[in-house]
């Protein structure tokens, strides 16, 4: 039977990435650890699998609007996927036990969720203070910073799924500022689209998707995208940023406290035993 709850979740996701084209990872990893209980490293494996279906649709769009600099994706994706695959290498490698493993992705989470909403806070301030002096920028620097972002990228996303919409926009404005904001959206959902397909793979072999849970949470996210992408002009853009990094706020203090209140209590756990 399908659970309501998690299709209303899936809408509602739906409906904020078609607005702002950002909160993929970075709200549906957290939703489905906090609200549901799943482990981290399942929600992380269906939701870069769940990215990539629905961000599919967004950068056909795009492709077809010819608002997806090619080059900058090529750049991203010469760091991102191969950087995806080492970690994933080393994730396997490691063979980490369940509760380091939860961890480690809760740690990540954490991070990649504060620069997600730092970016989103402070991207208007961090164009207007770098922008000029990075127009001046020869082509080989923009490349090979554009190759170190993918990188990064590739890093963030294997273990959280999250960083590749704010953070990769931000990054994209600063680097190539001359685009129109229209092709920087684009070429980061066209760039999402391999890497989180490749990082989903990955996350498959290891035994970290749950398909019957992604099926139900596209159920709703799709038509979500489509009402949220119709209604992305009639909300003012700064109310959508700043609300959107205060549920991010929230959401990385909440994993934060359960993994602090996970830890002591394991601390002392191992304490009594002594």
């Amino acid at each position: 039977m399908i659970d309501p709850l998690y299709v209303a979740s899936g809408f509602g996701v739906g409906l904020l990435v078609g607005m702002t084209g950002v909160g993929g990872g970075s709200l549906m990893t957290p939703l489905l650890i906090l609200l549901f209980g799943v482990h981290p490293s399942t929600a992380v494996g269906t939701d870069l699998l769940y990215a990539a279906a629905t961000k599919t649709g967004g950068s056909i769009v795009h492709g077809w609007s010819r608002s997806v600099h090619w080059p900058a994706v090529l750049r991203l994706a010469c760091g991102s996927i191969p950087a995806s695959a080492l970690t994933l290498l080393v994730l396997w490698k490691l063979d980490l036990k369940s509760d380091t493993e939860r961890s480690l992705v809760n740690l990540v989470l954490c991070f990649a969720l504060l620069l997600t909403a730092t970016s989103l806070i402070f991207r208007k301030a961090i164009m207007e203070r770098y922008r000029r002096r990075l127009e001046q920028v020869d082509d080989r620097t923009t490349a090979v910073a554009t190759v170190i972002t993918g990188i990064v990228l590739g890093v963030l996303v294997s273990i959280s799924s999250v960083g590749a919409g704010a953070v990769g926009v931000t990054v994209l404005l600063l680097l190539y500022p001359r685009l129109p904001m229209a092709t920087i959206v684009g070429s980061d959902i066209a760039h999402a689209v391999p890497l989180t397909l490749v990082a989903g793979i990955g996350h498959w072999a290891l035994g970290d998707v749950d398909w019957a849970l992604m099926g139900v949470l596209l159920l709703g996210s799709l038509p979500g995208i489509i009402v949220g992408s119709y209604s992305a002009t009639r909300v003012p853009e700064t109310v959508l940023r700043l609300t959107l990094a205060s549920v991010l706020f929230v959401v990385a203090g909440k994993i934060m406290f359960a993994e602090l209140n996970l830890s002591s209590a394991i601390v002392t756990a191992l304490a009594w035993t002594h």
